[in-house]
Order: C-alpha cells, then sequence, then structure tokens
C-alpha cells in the first residue's frame, strides 16, 4: 500500500511541476538564467516544449508532442505549486572566480588615442609564423619602439581622424610604423620618401608635387591622404584588406599577376597562398605584430606611452613667403620643432605654390598670429637668384657673407650637383645677418664622431642589412650607424666596425628586412631627399 501511496504522490507532484512551467514567460534568446543544473525531473517536464539539440534528433522526434497535447495554462486563481529549489553545484575550494571582462563604452570617447585605435580595429588577423617574427624582433628592440611611438605623438592622430571619417580601419593608421617608423624624412633605396614611402612616380600619380622649394611626399596633411585614397581604391580592386596592403608594398599589378597565376594552377588567391617577394610576404606580418601587440602591451613586455585624443596639430595660411626661422620665432617654438611638422620643406624660407599653408601646433597658432601681425620688418632674409655667366658659388658667397658650406647646405647642393649658368638658389640679403646665424638641423650634417684606431673594414655583400651585420659583429646598429653616417646599404659599401667578430662563428643569416620598415635601412639624418 505505501508502495502504491509513493508512486501516486510522485505522479501528482510531476503533474502539478509541469503545469507551473508551463505558466513561466521563456525567451528563446535568453539563455540559461543561471549556472544551476536542471534536474532530470523538470527536464522530462518540459522536454515537450523545448527543442533538443540536433545530435540527439532521434530522441527528440520520440518526445515532442503534438501540438493537441500540450497541456494548458492553470486558471490564474489556481493556487500556485511549491517548486523546491535545485541547489546550486559545489565550487572546489581552490577555485578562483572569474572577472567579467572590461567592457568598452564604445558611446563614450577614448581619453588615450591608443584605445580609441584599439576600438577600430577591423581587419581580420592573419595566422602566420611571420607574425611570430616580428613580435619578437619588436618587443626586444624597445629603444627602437620608444623612438617611433615618439614620432609618432605629432601625426598620429590626424591619422587617425582621417581613417575614420572614411570608414576605414584603424590599422591603416598604424601603417607608418612599418614604412617609415614615423620618420617623415624616412628615405629608401628606391628613392620612396616620407611618412608613407612614396616613390616619385606613383607620388606624381597622386598630386604630390616634387619640387626645387618642397617636397610633398613628406607633407603629412597631403602624403596622407594621398595614401589613404591609394589604398581605398586598393581594397575596392581587392575586396580584401590583406591583398590592398600587398599591392601597396608590391604594386597593383605584381599582386594581379600573382592571383592570376594561382587562379591558373586552382590554387587559393588569399594573400599567404601568393608566391611574392620576401619583403611583400613580411609586409602585412609586420602590422600585425604591431596590432597585437597594441592590442595587449603586456602579453610581450612593452608599454605604450597613453597619447592624448585631442589634434595635436592645426594648419594656418602663410605670407607669400617667410623664413623658417622667422616662422618658428612668431610660434615661440624652434625651428626644428616647426620643420618636424612641416617637412617637405627644402629650404630655409618658406615659398613657392606649395607652401600656402604651414603645419603649427594647436596651441602655437595665437601667439604665430598675434607676433606675425605686431611685426613691421620684411619677412624673409633670403633672396632667390639665377646663376650667370662668370658666377661662382665661391665668389656668391663671399660677396653675400655666408660660408661656401652654409651656402651649399641651404640650397641642397652637394658633390653630384651640376652647378653653372641659369642654376637657381637662395642667397642671404644684405644686411640680414643670417649668414652668421645656424641653419635648422633639417639642412645641417649629421654630427661627425671623433675618428677612432683600430677598426675593421666590412664590405656590404648584395642582400645583407644593417641588422644582420650588427649582429654578426655582436655590435647595434645605432653604434653602425654613429660609426659609418649611413641608412641605406648598398653592394660594395665599405664600413668601420670597431669590434672583431666571434672566432669561429658561422655568419648569421641576415634577417630580412625590408626597406619600407626599419630605420636601420633608412636615411637616419633629417637631410631632405636631393641632399644626401
Amino acid at each position: 500500500m505505501s508502495e502504491k501511496l509513493s508512486r501516486l504522490l510522485a505522479a501528482t507532484a510531476m503533474c502539478t511541476l509541469a503545469a507551473a512551467c508551463s505558466q513561466i514567460p521563456w525567451d528563446p534568446d535568453a539563455g540559461p538564467a543561471s549556472s544551476e543544473k536542471t534536474s532530470p525531473a523538470a527536464e522530462s517536464a518540459v522536454s515537450g516544449l523545448v527543442a533538443q539539440p540536433a545530435a540527439d534528433a532521434g530522441v527528440a522526434r520520440a518526445r515532442v508532442a503534438a501540438p493537441a497535447e500540450v497541456p494548458a495554462a492553470r486558471p490564474a486563481a489556481a493556487a500556485p505549486a511549491s517548486v523546491v529549489p535545485v541547489p546550486p553545484v559545489a565550487m572546489p575550494q581552490d577555485a578562483k572566480e572569474i572577472e567579467p571582462p572590461h567592457a568598452i563604452d564604445l558611446a563614450r570617447p577614448a581619453d588615450d588615442l591608443w584605445d580609441r585605435i584599439r576600438n577600430g580595429f577591423a581587419m581580420s588577423d592573419l595566422e602566420s609564423p611571420l607574425v611570430g617574427v616580428r613580435e619578437r624582433w619588436y618587443a626586444s628592440q624597445p629603444e627602437y619602439l620608444k623612438r617611433m611611438i615618439e614620432r609618432s605623438k605629432l601625426y598620429l592622430y590626424y591619422i587617425v581622424e582621417e581613417v575614420e571619417k572614411r570608414g576605414m580601419p584603424t590599422e591603416i593608421a598604424l601603417l607608418p610604423m612599418v614604412e617609415s617608423a614615423f620618420n617623415p624624412m624616412a628615405y629608401s633605396r628606391s628613392h620612396a620618401s616620407g611618412l608613407w614611402q612614396f616613390i616619385p612616380s606613383t607620388g606624381k600619380t597622386f598630386k604630390l608635387s616634387q619640387n626645387w622649394w618642397a617636397d610633398s611626399r613628406r607633407d603629412v596633411v597631403a602624403s596622407t591622404n594621398a595614401a589613404l585614397d591609394y589604398l581605398q581604391a586598393l581594397y575596392e580592386l581587392h575586396g580584401d584588406w590583406h591583398l590592398a596592403l600587398a599591392s601597396y608594398n608590391y604594386g597593383e599589378n605584381g599582386v594581379a599577376r600573382a592571383i592570376e597565376r594561382n587562379r591558373a594552377k586552382g590554387l587559393p588567391t588569399d594573400y599567404l597562398s601568393l608566391k611574392m617577394p620576401p619583403e611583400t610576404r613580411g609586409y602585412v606580418p609586420k602590422l600585425q605584430a604591431l596590432k597585437n601587440m597594441i592590442s595587449n602591451p603586456e602579453a610581450f613586455g612593452v608599454s605604450f606611452e597613453p597619447i592624448p585624443n585631442e589634434p595635436y596639430f592645426v594648419t594656418v595660411p602663410t605670407p607669400s613667403a617667410i623664413d623658417i626661422r622667422l616662422a618658428a620665432t612668431f610660434a615661440e617654438m624652434s625651428a626644428d620643432e616647426l620643420i618636424a611638422l612641416n617637412p617637405a620643406l627644402n629650404r630655409p624660407m618658406i615659398s613657392g605654390p606649395h607652401t600656402q599653408t604651414l603645419v603649427l601646433p594647436a596651441d602655437r597658432v595665437d601667439a604665430f598670429q598675434r607676433n606675425l601681425d605686431a611685426y613691421d620688418q620684411p619677412l624673409t632674409s633670403w633672396q632667390p637668384y639665377t646663376m650667370k655667366g662668370g658666377d661662382s658659388l665661391e665668389r656668391l658667397a663671399a660677396k653675400h657673407g655666408i660660408a661656401l658650406s652654409k651656402l651649399k647646405l641651404a640650397n641642397g647642393i652637394t658633390s653630384r650637383t651640376r652647378v653653372g649658368p641659369g642654376f637657381q638658389l637662395l642667397l642671404p640679403l644684405k644686411g640680414s645677418g643670417v649668414g652668421a646665424q645656424p641653419l635648422p638641423a633639417v639642412f645641417r650634417p649629421p654630427v661627425q664622431s671623433a675618428p677612432r684606431r683600430g677598426g675593421l673594414v666590412h664590405i656590404v655583400r648584395k642582400g645583407e642589412t644593417l641588422y644582420g651585420i650588427s649582429r654578426r659583429y655582436r655590435v647595434s646598429t645605432d653604434s653602425l650607424l654613429r660609426w659609418n653616417h649611413v641608412g641605406v646599404l648598398t653592394t660594395g659599401q665599405r664600413l668601420i666596425i670597431y669590434r672583431a667578430p666571434a672566432k669561429a662563428r658561422k655568419p648569421v643569416t641576415p634577417v630580412k628586412i625590408s626597406a619600407s620598415q626599419p630605420e636601420q635601412n633608412r636615411v637616419a639624418s633629417l637631410v631632405p631627399a636631393g641632399q644626401q
């Protein structure tokens, strides 16, 4: 009797539970309300209402009741059933409570520009062993990273703004790290110049003028807009950012040929599947490595100093002609600081059709305008002059009270420059005193270190890099640059090295570092193109 009574009570409890559950609203998208497991009895009661997973389809079909068999909801007046809650599963004593991930409020502007950049990452991640190679290289070069980030502070906000205006992923704003290490004076062996490394022909295609007064490939504003125009066109061509970036480095025709070769063989045509030069195969991994490090600096043992999420510079109209030094004085800054924001300038005087605007720090504009308005003296200390028959640089320098070496630097004259009748140059105005003043750093040669004795001579072989040579001789790349005053290597070049290589040590295979990225393969001084 007791056994029958127990079965009857159990059946009654099951019916009561099923009826109670039929009154509970259910949101199919809400997911489980808690981490507590559902009892087998409850699962059985609602099996006719909730679809089972596909893997259990056969069982589900046997359990699902026909629509007419679904029990109706109880009248509202019915007494609610008393449901005993299922106790939570006990956690191990050593288990740690997992904190929810930090939520980023996208509606609130980031105070740190790096956060804004991270929020805008939208490219698919590239999975390649080369990414790890570049991550390790960057992580092992903290001083290199520090210098690059320090330079980027002047330009990065403007680039991020322009990238976002076009709806492009913010990874694009990091591309100057790969191209020039954010050195606007970077100049490669293929004659590429500026933050975005335009070669002369591509620069002309995108209306970047290159003349005696200025080279717009080094103009931060003009070159950024040209680079984004080019990248957008490449993305529209390929519909893939990795291929667009490869085309920016290799050329759209080169990538198109690689795609056609793979297509003809029935092979994939994604970036990693294409046969391209080593420089291009390593190009996107460099950008991916930087993205990974910026996304999670702690994982790589690096840090990125916060950059204010606000404009660093603005553009202002300039007079028809003005000395760089005087413009810097008006803005209450050094001439070298002014040139860092206006690196396109080739001459110590701002003039010509290119220079209709001047880039100034946002907090210097008022001072510049106030001092300019109050100044009632000539704005230039230089005058253009076209050489005539019988003229010589020596005579002109003596006549105008300027050292010959300084006259050559101001006019970009090197040993390869052909000077003669018809040659245009700048000469100091009489009484200006400019001949006695030092030129801004952009027009000065690199400082020569004192000669040392006992150095070795290394003859550069084809394919060698400063990084590879430095590893072979166990010296730093900075030392090689300082000893030899070079940035771009050429086959047959002689390098002086002041430390002997290790004995019985095989030469280290140089790491392929493209001319489009590390500053070790760049002209390190601030001498513009044409003054090398």
